[in-house]
């Protein structure tokens, strides 16, 4: 659905070329033949609707070339055309000539006088920026997709939610869950268990290394 969108806008972009600046061009040209050395277009307003043809088809093209959410279709189309019309003009006049509809009219004049004085071609090179941008193709969707498995960075250029330690091997309190933390416990208690025996038998041995046997009870004489 971009796609055919972008398509869409290069058909309105094509259209916007051949009539508007076009237009715009002949009739800014023509009005400014008609005044004198010292006058001003702006009390003219002819030639402020020309002017306003030629700014209204710039800034067209400008938000086709960078507005990131447009495919680059939008401007590629057009640039590619008008290029391929400049090369077959170098390559042969007659020929592109014939190609260019609407001749006898304003409009067909106004475009072989921009072909011919090569603005055609300089224009097609800067709408053909973006179908060599490649986060263009993947739109927005594939933008965000790519954002979401990069890790975040801070203003100082520092990973955000990632704990540094002093190696490489991960903290046993810190990554231990409850059955770590119960076995935990259990070998703490074994170990406690251990140093008591060990602490109790040397007590009850005797200096020759036998048990100490207390006497039995019984009737003293």
């Amino acid at each position: 659905m971009r796609y055919l969108i972008g398509i869409v806008l290069a058909i309105v972009m094509a259209a916007a070329l051949f009539c508007a600046a076009t237009w715009g061009y002949v009739r800014l040209a023509a009005q400014s033949s008609r005044l004198g050395s010292g006058a001003s277009l702006l009390s003219d307003h002819h030639a402020l609707l020309a002017l306003g043809a030629l700014a209204g088809t710039g800034l067209l093209a400008g938000i086709l070339i960078a507005a990131p959410r447009v495919s680059p279709l939008a401007a590629g189309l057009p640039g590619l055309l008008l290029l391929g019309l400049t090369v077959l003009y170098v390559v042969s006049i007659r020929r592109a000539d014939q190609l260019i509809p609407l001749k006898s009219h304003v409009f067909g004049a106004g475009f072989e006088t921009l072909l011919a004085r090569g603005i055609l071609g300089a224009a097609g090179l800067a709408l053909i920026v973006p179908l060599f941008v490649p986060s263009r193709w993947r739109g927005r969707d594939g933008a965000l997709t790519a954002d979401e498995f990069d890790p975040a960075v801070s203003e100082d250029e520092e990973l955000v939610g990632v704990v540094t330690g002093s190696s490489d091997m991960p903290m046993a309190e810190a990554n231990a869950g409850p059955r770590d933390a119960g076995a935990t416990a259990q070998s703490a208690v074994s170990a406690d268990s251990r140093s008591a025996r060990a602490d109790a038998r040397p007590a009850a041995m005797h200096h020759g290394g036998l048990p100490h046997r207390t006497r039995p009870p019984g009737i003293v004489y």
